[in-house]
């Protein structure tokens, strides 16, 4: 267990959700806090069955759900060469039927209205996770029982065909991006040499999943995929006894497997710096440095985490410090740690500023890295990393479920060091560190042989690079021996008898909602949330980008992302290095209406966490060197956006569907032209915080581990003489528009994409149409879950792509609506071909919404209620949606009782808000293999736009 396991980009602050449903409100309970450090716990209880299988158990009984978290102790480490991506393949066949199963897996959990629902594989495990309502426990193990035990005779060559097309769709969506999946596969092949378990990709090379048989398959299940090789955590509403009773009953009987043996500690060592030159079809050089270190659980592992951080690892370490903020040489650049079972990673990786040499970025980062190692890291440095990463994990076990989650955090540490409670001895180790010992670990692993890779711009994609293949094995391995200490119990489960079925479900209890007003008339808006020794607030003010409409396009972006690039009497670095000594996260950025400033803050850290929100609110400095840099940057930005087919696409949408001049015909990245940007003056901004961050229009939403009593003194001394600047403007209502009369296609080429993203979108009435409950659940139906149309067409049946979704973005003018899929180059024609299908006989009624189809909506839309508020981020994006579209407080009732009153005849009247034969096509793809047969589908004018969404002649 490690608590940095993944890099910083995936540690920024969790963004704010907005679930919907019915409720009933409830006081906050009172609970006692985790304490802080060495001293957070997070209590089980746990057994074994005669099996094998290991169960732990946490209670938590905050919301009435459950976590159900299993993990196979089985990852792309446990393959051979030429037999690559099998377990990441079975991850993908384990959610096909099972025997007692005919049908998706996913369908009895979406009658129930389970959430965060996923698998995942990597190098070391493979897992399987949902949270489900208390009432349907018995549902979630008699699914998993039955594809642990009861797999294997409803896999035939039907299923592996299609999976198999699936994950080579996942497999290119990967590498059809900029500095994409073959850089990674590069980089792990030269850090381990051939024949090492983490030399291959854990997607698999396509020669091998092409060469995959139903009897290799079947082989590597029976070999490895028994309860003896897994742990299953069960965490939230439940206790050890009701577990126990019903975990032996649904897996007791299933017969255990050959027991897969611990791998050695298997860490290369390079006598040598090696390097390699990649093309890539990228604005900027990116560099890449990479080093075999101590692998996970050890000492030296934590040590290198706490490392990184200062090296690498925030806005305020050594990396930032000198190459983004000293020399402006790096748009980017960071440090991170991977950890993983017989080897870790550790990565160096920077984004050259354009026309800066690359080997003077290079040369920075091995001097502020030799540096380091050479000098240690300061006891200021030290703390503000140790701070940053318990708070971290401390945001992180709010959640039952989920990656970084309570179950999450117990299943690693069981499966990697059999140790449920591993994550005490990071924090131990967290509290202890000195910097000496730090400097150490740091001069033990990185001073030898590294391997670098430079990403050199080019007309060349890297997924244009051959892939190292392996000589496949002469015959397919065969099935070891089973482990004869492991038993079975007897079970009373009648499988023939099928899915139990949920007949009663849990109420959502949501926690009051208290109001004050601070003497300036800001609004404050509280739910205590006591569970965690975090509060969560967001202050939201009416503007975002449409305040930009005749203006310069990616103003209110840029104002708000320059707010905390220095305020009050702090710089750039000094903010940065006082919220990470706090253990804050503190966030800034508008949307389509709104600019918000958003802050995360540890309980024990309250008050000094409000004085930065009150700087960034009232005094940012919007230094013109910061400006500068942040310019170099944000342009930067838009090239990679239009580099990247999904951003692309995105940036060009709004003006086609809006028209020119419209508030919302910005890029919906925000993010605005490379024109407008460059133009943009220190006056622009300070206009903006000026004219739109109005305290008397501020909503300040709350919620956490505080009470009204407390808070609004707080907010009061920080706030509450803050006065709007006199004739502020006021936000223009956002005209409508009409849809395009005819349908049109508009092409952007991408040469060498392996992938086309395709889009239909149109526009729909705004999120205040009192239709629009009525048609987001029609658009369940069509795309807006796994099981729905779209995505059983082209991903499940054609397996052209990894996934096919449509939804409209909320906004207080007519929403964007768009159906889209990365689909593989060859089909794209017949993709497009088949979305038309499924939108039109959608829309006319054609092909209606089916009883089951509707059910399993009413469902998705309701059912998960109870699990959708256990975070405080989700009560706090639910209060503020509410706010920000005028609803009331009780909406969500109202929102549960229209879901549970549309009937057939509504959905086919929502469904007709589509136009099939006026929608607006955007395909991103290599034009010189898809143009031809797209212009050939005559679904509307074909027009080529270059990434600007200017018409090329």
């Amino acid at each position: 267990m490690s608590l940095s396991r993944r890099p910083r980009a995936a540690l920024l602050a969790v963004a704010l959700s907005a679930a919907l449903g019915g409720l009933a409100y409830a006081p906050a309970p009172t609970y006692a806090k985790p304490a802080a450090g060495a001293d957070i716990v997070i209590p089980y209880e746990e057994f074994t069955l005669p099996n094998g299988l290991r169960v732990i158990v946490h209670t938590d009984r905050k919301a009435p759900i459950v976590a159900v978290n299993i993990w196979y102790h089985v990852g792309s480490k446990n393959e051979t060469p030429g037999r690559t991506g099998f377990a990441h393949l079975f991850e993908h066949l384990m959610f096909q039927g099972s025997e007692n199963h005919d049908g998706e897996f996913f369908t009895p959990f979406e009658l129930v209205g389970a959430t965060d629902q996923n698998g995942t594989t990597n190098q070391d495990r493979t897992n399987y996770f949902q949270n489900v309502p208390t009432t349907a426990l018995d549902m979630a193990l008699w699914m998993e029982s039955d594809r642990m035990g009861h797999l294997l005779g409803a896999i035939d060559q039907k299923a592996l065909d299609e999976q198999r097309g699936v994950v080579q769709n996942e497999k290119r969506q990967g590498e059809n991006q900029p500095y994409g999946r073959r850089i990674s596969a590069r980089m792990f092949e030269a850090l381990y040499p051939a024949g090492h378990p983490y030399s291959w990709q854990t997607i698999g090379s396509m020669a091998d999943l092409d060469a995959a048989t139903l009897d290799d398959v079947k082989t590597w299940f029976r070999s490895w995929y028994g309860p003896n090789n897994a742990v299953l955590v069960l965490a939230g509403d439940i206790d050890v006894a009701t577990a126990k009773e019903k975990v032996t009953r649904y897996f007791g009987d299933i017969p255990a497997s050959a027991t897969l043996a611990d791998m050695k500690t298997n860490i290369p060592t390079h006598a040598k710096d090696t390097r390699e030159t990649i093309p890539d079809r990228v604005p900027q050089v990116r560099v890449y440095r990479a080093w075999p270190v101590a692998e996970m659980g050890t000492k030296d592992a934590t040590l290198l985490d706490l490392f990184a951080q200062v090296l690498g690892g925030s806005a305020a370490s050594r990396f930032d410090t000198r190459l983004v903020h000293g020399e402006k040489i790096a748009d980017q650049a960071s440090a991170y740690q991977w950890s993983s079972e017989i080897s870790g990673t550790f990565f160096l990786m920077s984004t050259v500023k354009e026309g800066v040499d690359p080997a003077k970025v290079e040369a920075a980062l091995d001097e502020e890295l030799k540096r380091l190692i050479t000098q240690g890291p300061t006891a200021e440095e030290l703390e503000r990393a140790r701070v940053s990463g318990v708070a971290g994990f401390v945001r992180g076990i709010e959640r039952i479920g989920g990656f970084g989650g309570k179950s999450d955090v117990l299943a690693s540490c069981a499966v990697y060091q059999s140790k449920p409670d591993c994550y005490k001895d990071d924090l131990a180790i967290y509290a202890s560190a000195t910097p000496a010992e730090v400097q150490a670990a740091a001069r033990k692993w990185l001073s030898g042989g590294s391997h670098t890779i430079l990403v050199q711009p080019s007309e060349t994609p890297a997924s244009a690079l051959p892939e190292t293949v392996f000589a496949a094995p002469a015959t397919t391995a065969a099935t070891p021996k089973v482990d004869p200490k492991f038993k079975t119990t007897p079970s009373t489960v009648d499988r023939k008898a099928g899915v139990p079925k949920t007949t009663t479900f849990p109420d959502l209890k949501f926690p009051a909602v208290q109001r004050a007003t601070l003497s300036n008339g800001m609004q404050v808006t509280l739910a205590e949330r006591h569970e965690t020794p975090v509060v969560q607030f967001n202050v939201e003010f009416p503007g975002g980008y449409a305040a930009d409409v005749g203006k310069k396009l990616g103003t209110a972006s840029f104002a708000l992302q320059m707010m905390d690039e220095g305020a009050g009497e702090y710089g750039a670095l000094d903010f940065a290095a006082r919220k990470e000594a706090l253990g804050a996260e503190l966030t800034t950025g508008a949307g389509l209406d709104s600019a918000s400033v958003g802050l995360s803050a540890l309980t024990d850290k309250l008050a000094p966490s409000l004085d930065l929100l009150a700087d960034v609110l009232r005094r940012p400095t919007f230094a013109p060197g910061e400006v500068e840099r942040v310019r170099a940057t944000w342009i930067a930005g838009i090239k990679q956006e239009k580099a990247r087919p999904q951003t692309a696409a995105l940036r060009t949408l709004p003006p086609l569907l809006y028209g020119a001049g419209h508030p919302y015909a910005i890029p919906f990245t925000g993010s605005g032209t490379e024109a407008s940007i460059a133009s943009l003056t220190r006056d622009d901004l300070v206009a903006f915080h000026r004219d739109w961050l109005q305290p008397s229009q501020a909503r300040i939403t709350i919620v956490g581990d505080t009470t009204l009593a407390e808070i609004v003194p707080l907010l009061e001394a920080r706030l509450g003489d803050w006065k709007a600047a006199p004739n502020a403007p006021k936000l223009a209502a956002v005209p409508k528009v009409a849809n395009a009369a005819k349908a049109r296609v508009f092409l952007i080429d991408q040469p060498g994409a392996i992938q086309s993203n395709v889009y239909a979108a149109q526009l729909v009435p705004p999120t205040g149409d009192a239709g629009t409950i009525d048609f987001d659940f029609a658009n369940g139906v069509l795309g807006g879950q796994f099981s729905s149309r779209l995505n059983m067409n082209l991903r499940e049946d054609k397996h052209w792509a990894y996934g096919s979704y449509s939804g409209a973005r909320n906004s207080l003018g007519q929403r964007p609506w768009w159906a889209s899929a990365a689909v593989q180059s060859d089909r794209t024609a017949d993709s497009m071909k088949e979305l038309q299908k499924e939108i039109s006989e959608f829309a006319t009624g054609q092909a209606p919404a089916k009883p089951d189809e509707i059910t399993k909506i009413r469902a998705a839309n309701t059912l998960e209620l109870p699990g959708a508020y256990e975070t405080a981020s989700a009560v706090l994006g639910q209060i503020a949606s509410n706010q920000r579209y005028g609803r009331p407080d009780d909406y969500i009732v109202q929102y549960k009782a229209r879901n549970e009153a549309i009937g057939a005849a509504d959905v086919a009247k929502a469904a007709g808000t589509l136009s099939p034969s006026s929608l607006t096509w955007v395909v991103v793809g290599d034009l010189s293999k898809v143009g031809e047969s797209v212009r050939a589908l005559q679904l509307g004018d074909a027009v080529e736009l270059d990434a600007d969404g200017n018409i090329k002649k």
